[in-house]
């Protein structure tokens, strides 16, 4: 008994010594917010050395303000979030003007100026405000305002709300006399079109580049009549634009979030929120989503890269201006090119695949091959490089100045670079020399400011000697990287034995980074065990996955034995399918193959659901396909199947071309899924002569008559499906539905019948789906009948090919509704 009483009478004087500290830290936290007022009197100051405390604090203790450090011996002064772990600046005082450590000073002057006075006394920034009996508050909007009431800050002489730095707080607006800058990014109200746009204004040039410049603002889904200009971020998480810009943070509604609206110094706008135990801020909403879309991120000549960051790095045969400024670009390390020593004879191309400069473009050209685009730019003494894209349309955009470079492998373009004949761009030197400063975009050196030096405020750090150990180390673990690849290498070959005969093919896909091999253990944790399913098929069933760690979200198909039947087979069909790429195709990012357990293909992930589902399925949460999306989707897919019939290796024919494997992406571009699982045919075989296929593919209602027929089979399957989905674009039904008065299913011939009258009359208004109201292109429509007339013919030969197709619809393409270019 004694000895519990003991420990009871030890726990209390614990649990007493607790409760007693906790209540000191509390009364000391209390005297501490307490002693930080939220309005000043004339006189006042706060030295840097203080900067540990702040200067104002609002009333609801959300926002301080003082000094914040930006580097080893540089300070502003500025607003931040009280309880963020660290002060990430709302706003600051004239930003690009940093003060030093020691005998710098904030001082709300008696003549009602408040200034931000230097080390050697300069006054580094001040409002300008004058008068009598003012006074500084700091409000729980977490505007900065000068005042002579404070109960009326309307009545304000200066606002910190009037000139916004990077950032916008919630009810703080962004006007058309205000903009939001961070390094040379601008977020601004165009005054041309009243749009809000994210713009590049650096010292060698200056571009918009967001929303999308390539279309019109309502594409964009802007209005131009907006005379207002006015956006303004709201508390429950929701920005708003009078341009019709409206976006949400994926935590909408949360109640108590902190958030701002940042322009970031990869040029990039975020909704940033608090999390409020951890005291971190996080992306709830940004503007673009693919890196590397700002403009002016690297300098000119240089090349933007996420891997897994921003990086800038030079082409090969280019080397870097200023090992320390990525703003200065890069530099040919050949000598100038020179169009009077020879003409195009004296130059080459280097192809730079999946890479593009944006802008400053000598033209366009449509409808040219290759060769005619490489001799506009041979020709031209201008043209620096081209680029050059198939598309259906055969684009070519000869350029003759490199900014904005990117480098993505979900970019299906290619630009080609003009260099001397006798210049060799894999000469080690030349690789060395473009190889150096992959530093990341962020990494310039910090700015100083030196104590007691005023004259020589700002330094930089020499870090010359750290490049050599850079260098030895990147060496170092480029042999260990080489190793590790080659060992793996011999590894995976041992273990899964590729076919002899199609082992280079795979090789060269692998190294060209477009298509990977994926163990079932990679793709089984990527699907949480095949958990979720997005839909099933003939061919197999799709789950829904998630790869590189979070990055990346794919379709992974699980096919079903009578797709892929022999290892032999089903590694020549990926040999060849891993090498299709087209915009309007989903894209396939590899295969698994692991003996007798099912094989698997992973697709690239397209979020707007199929065809199907926006032509069939209208309800009152979602309203019927507009008919420009119809015509968009028509194009594209038929575009789709050319290149699979006409341009391909090999030639591919789909077997199952139908809505449901007509993929709709947010921009409803279409993406053709599902292709090349049916028997590839060669170009000998895939001629009127066609191919016989050990079993029946399709669905039916989509199939032609040879199918039934057991007659061989070629393209012209695809073209009689593609007719029917084209009939159904414009009628949003389904043909296979359609009935007889007597509520017989009508057959397709009758329906052959009863589309030629109505195209004869040359009038199908009757024939376009009714919840249209009439919303369509009537020539447009009429083209579609006539085209999908010409593909139900029941002799294959009569037919079109879908090449023929794409170009009858593309001469009836509205081309203000679809821009020429489009990065």
């Amino acid at each position: 008994m004694v000895a519990q009483s003991k420990r009871r009478e030890t726990i209390m004087a614990r649990s007493t010594s607790f409760l007693i500290a906790l209540l000191m830290t509390l009364v000391l936290c209390c005297s501490a917010s307490a002693s930080v007022p939220y309005t000043l009197g004339t006189g006042a100051s706060l030295a840097v050395e203080d900067h540990a405390g702040a200067f104002l604090m609002s009333p609801d203790a959300t926002f301080s303000c003082g000094f914040r450090q930006a580097g080893e011996n540089a300070f502003t002064f500025s607003i931040w979030y009280t309880h963020a772990a660290e002060k990430t600046a709302v706003w600051t005082a004239s930003p690009g003007n940093l003060v030093n450590g020691r005998d710098s000073k904030i001082t709300f002057r008696r003549d009602g100026n408040l200034a931000l006075v230097d080390a050697n006394g300069t006054t580094v920034w001040d409002t300008k405000t004058k008068g009598k009996d003012l006074t500084l508050s700091l409000l729980d909007s977490g505007n900065l305002v000068i005042t002579d009431n404070p109960s009326s800050p309307g009545r304000a002489a200066w606002q910190s709300f009037d000139s916004p730095t990077d950032t916008l707080v919630p009810t703080q607006p962004l006007t058309k006399d205000t903009r939001l800058v961070a390094g040379g990014f601008i977020l601004y109200y165009d005054h041309t079109n009243n749009l809000l746009r994210l713009l590049y204004d650096g010292p060698v040039m200056s571009s918009n580049y967001w929303p999308n410049p390539d279309n019109n603002a309502f594409k964009n889904g802007r209005i131009t009549y907006n005379s207002s200009r006015l956006g303004v971020l709201d508390d429950s998480g929701v920005f708003m634009s009078s341009d019709n810009l409206t976006v949400q943070a994926s935590d909408l509604g949360q109640p108590g979030v902190k958030r701002r609206l940042t322009v970031g110094p990869d040029g990039n706008v975020r909704i940033h929120s608090l999390n409020n135990s951890s005291g971190r801020w996080t992306v709830t909403w940004a503007a673009t989503a693919q890196p590397c879309s700002a403009h002016g991120l690297c300098g000119e000549n240089a090349l933007c890269e996420y891997v897994p960051r921003l990086r800038c790095s030079c082409p090969a045969g280019f080397e870097m201006v200023d090992r320390r400024d990525w703003e200065k670009g890069c530099r040919p390390v050949f000598n100038s090119l020179n169009c009077s020593k020879g003409g195009a004879q004296q130059f080459k191309f280097v192809r730079m695949p999946h890479t593009d400069f944006y802008g400053f473009d000598l033209g366009y050209i449509q409808s040219v091959t290759f060769e005619q685009c490489a001799k506009t730019c041979s020709d031209n003494c201008l043209c620096a490089a081209f680029s050059y894209r198939v598309d259906g349309r055969g684009l070519c955009f000869p350029k003759f100045r490199l900014f904005n470079g990117f480098r993505s492998s979900s970019f299906f373009g290619n630009i080609y670079l003009k260099v001397p004949i006798d210049f060799n761009i894999s000469a080690p030197a030349v690789v060395q020399r473009s190889s150096v400063g992959l530093e990341a975009c962020d990494s310039k050196a910090p700015r100083i400011v030196m104590a007691g030096s005023p004259d020589t405020l700002f330094a930089t750090p020499r870090n010359d000697m750290k490049w050599s150990y850079f260098f030895v180390f990147v060496g170092i673990l480029g042999l260990l990287v080489l190793l590790f690849i080659v060992t793996g290498w011999w590894f995976l070959s041992s273990k899964h034995s590729i076919p002899s005969s199609l082992e280079a093919g795979y090789r060269m896909m692998v190294a060209a980074g477009q298509f990977r091999r994926f163990t079932y253990r990679e793709l089984k944790d990527a699907t949480g065990n095949f958990k979720e399913e997005l839909g099933r098929g003939g061919s197999g069933v799709v789950y829904r996955g998630v790869l590189d760690e979070g990055k990346k979200v794919v379709a992974v198909k699980k096919l079903t034995q009578n797709v892929a039947q022999g290892e032999e087979e089903f590694w020549a069909e990926m040999t060849v399918i891993g090498r299709i790429n087209h915009i309007n195709l989903v894209r396939i990012w590899g295969f698994c193959s692991e003996g007798k357990r099912s094989k698997l293909l992973v697709y690239e992930f397209v979020e707007n659901e199929s065809l199907d589902k926006h032509l069939f399925v209208g309800t009152e949460h979602r309203p019927p396909l507009p008919w420009r999306e119809r015509y968009r989707i028509a194009l594209g897919t038929a575009r789709g199947l050319a290149y699979l019939h006409h341009e391909c290796l090999e030639w591919v024919i789909h077997c199952d071309v139908k809505p449901e494997n007509i993929l709709v992406t947010r921009e409803f571009d279409a993406k053709i899924a599902d292709f090349g699982l049916a028997k590839l045919s060669g170009r000998r075989d895939g001629g009127a002569g066609g191919v016989q296929l050990s079993h029946m593919r399709g669905t039916s209602g989509y199939m032609a008559p040879e199918w039934a027929l057991n007659l061989p089979i070629n393209a012209k399957v695809d073209v009689y499906s593609y007719g029917v989905v084209l009939l159904e674009t414009v009628i949003g039904r389904r043909v296979s539905d359609q009935k007889t008065p007597e509520g017989q299913p009508l057959e397709m011939p009758r329906i052959v019948q009863a589309l030629r009258r109505v195209v004869d009359s040359g009038d199908v208004s009757a024939l376009v789906d009714g919840r249209l109201q009439g919303q369509l292109n009537p020539r447009q429509a009429l083209e579609m009948v006539r085209i999908s007339l010409a593909c139900l013919e029941e002799r294959s030969s009569s037919r079109p090919t879908m090449d023929d197709v794409a170009k009858a619809l593309t001469a009836y393409d509205d081309e203000d509704e679809h821009p020429a270019y489009k990065s």
